[in-house]
């Protein structure tokens, strides 16, 4: 059977061009993930922050909040307030970024690895973070999965990635919303494109968002 796919060898041809930074790239999360809990909750912060802002400025956020000491320390208002110039929806960002604080640091002890763990998926730990954390959809617990080397096999679904998936076929056109079941039902698709083509889901996605922002980031 044919397949109704496009645009595949253009795909592969690029994949070989990319992939030594696209491995080097993967193998970087993989590292993050096993420096301990407060580089697992920096980059939790840093996907709360990205939720429809730039990946470099959320990026940035994280690190000037950190030399400012108030990532471990500061409160809502005091975080909102140092947000503000640097991402929309600043109120709501901090008060998830305290709340998350408070959830997995206890006492000032970290359990956000160990929990994180202790589920036998990255699915199933997907599952908990959108159910647990607030602020997190389907979208933002892969992403956090994904950059700390515990979710290759899922799907960031975003505007970039998913005018990709119609550029090869994928989708035929941009979901005017993206339910859990939608979202769900197109990863599922492009689980199933990846297997056919031989390129791994987490390759993918960074092979597409670098196609829209001229970078191999995160």
């Amino acid at each position: 059977m044919k397949s109704s796919f496009r645009n595949i060898d253009t795909l592969r041809i690029e994949y070989e061009a990319k992939q030594p930074a696209i491995e080097a790239r993967l193998e970087e999360f993989r590292r993050t993930g096993r420096e301990g809990d407060e580089r697992l909750f920096e980059e939790l912060c840093f996907c709360l922050i990205a939720i429809q802002s730039r990946a470099r400025t959320s990026d940035a956020a994280v690190a000037a909040l950190r030399k400012a000491e108030l990532l471990w320390s500061g409160g809502p208002e005091e975080i909102a307030a140092f947000l503000r110039p640097r991402t929309r929806f600043h109120n709501h960002k901090a008060a998830f970024i305290v709340r998350a604080r408070e959830q997995f640091f206890p006492r000032g002890h970290g359990q956000l690895a160990k929990m994180i763990d202790s589920f036998p998926s990255s699915k199933d730990a997907r599952g908990w973070l959108v159910r647990e954390v607030r602020g997190l959809g389907l979208k933002e617990a892969s992403h956090f999965l994904r950059n700390t080397g515990r979710g290759e096999d899922l799907a960031i679904l975003d505007r970039h990635i998913l005018r990709n998936l119609i550029r090869h076929g994928i989708l035929r056109r941009l979901p005017r919303t993206l339910t859990p079941r939608r979202y769900l039902d197109i990863e599922r698709r492009i689980e199933r494109f990846s297997k056919e083509i031989g390129i791994p889901m987490a390759a993918l996605d960074l092979i597409f968002w670098s196609r829209e922002t001229g970078e191999i980031f995160k």
